[in-house]
């Protein structure tokens, strides 16, 4: 890709008004699809309205947060959901993160909890296993949007890459969710082998599990080393369920939201007959 010059790059609104109609959206992606991750992330910051970057600082993540570092003294500040269960080289590496770039980490944890201890007091103990989908709406996308809600976010950066296949596999520059959020994939044309030749280049931090024979790394209780001769960029996520390609962020959220609230009132309903029931039972 190269980037386009200043005298040929279309005009758009700055900042963007949403909702963004369809046409304009196609407009957008048609210009950014030609633009390096560099000029895409420049123009966002022009262009798109409380812009903030989400990340588990995965790879792509820390090589947007690197490329912004670079092309702006004050880049977007960051949300780190921590949903409680992350590994400790993981949250070490967050601190890496704070040291090295000086961005603000705004992290949200699930509703009321500040430990695995309330967490599981509350909805029980290894609630992923009994109801995942509740459990991911919980400790991730519950606080990703009160983080949205409480920080005027309208627009967040990704590091999504159509490299990653499945939901991923035809992933444009820029999206809106279902609830209007503005999503800037500035990676999304990048193979892994790009990526990873970055991160090696600029002496990126990056999680110290990646250097054990992990390729992907998330929850500590879903994550595992990939096999021999497993491929995929997101080997060892979610291992055993193959059906299973996205963690609940960047899935229709008021589907996820209304499941979950069934759920977690049916469960309520039956600890009050019930006192001695968990909080959450399986596929309740």
């Amino acid at each position: 890709m190269s980037a386009a010059g200043p005298s040929s790059a279309p005009e758009f609104s700055k900042p963007l008004q949403t909702p963004l109609p369809e046409e304009e959206l196609n407009r957008i992606n048609t210009f950014l699809r030609d633009l390096t991750p560099e000029d895409i992330l420049r123009w966002a910051i022009d262009h798109l309205p409380g812009l903030h970057q989400t990340t588990a600082f995965g790879l792509t993540g820390l090589v947007a947060i690197d490329m912004l570092s670079k092309t702006t003294s004050s880049p977007p500040p960051l949300i780190f959901v921590d949903t409680l269960y992350h590994f400790p080289e993981t949250y070490e590496l967050v601190e890496d993160v704070k040291q090295r770039y000086g961005v603000p980490v705004h992290v949200y944890k699930p509703e009321g909890c500040e430990s695995v201890e309330d967490f599981e007091r509350t909805y029980g103990e290894k609630l992923w296993e009994k109801d995942e989908q509740t459990y991911d709406y919980l400790v991730k996308v519950e606080p990703a949007r009160r983080a949205y809600a409480e920080r005027g976010v309208k627009s967040v950066i990704t590091g999504r890459r159509a490299s990653q296949g499945a939901d991923r596999a035809n992933l444009p520059p820029l999206e809106v969710d279902s609830t209007g959020l503005l999503k800037l994939n500035p990676l999304f044309a990048w193979s892994f082998p790009i990526v990873d030749w970055y991160i090696k280049s600029n002496n990126v931090p990056h999680n110290k599990l990646l250097d054990q024979g992990y390729r992907s790394v998330g929850d500590w209780h879903s994550t595992v080393k990939s096999g021999e001769g497993d491929t995929g960029e997101r080997a060892g996520r979610w291992a055993g369920k193959a059906e299973k390609t996205e963690c609940g962020l960047h899935v229709d959220y008021f589907a996820l939201k209304a499941a979950a609230e069934r759920k977690l009132q049916e469960s309520s309903a039956k600890k009050a007959i019930s006192p001695t029931a968990s909080v959450v039972e399986a596929n309740a």
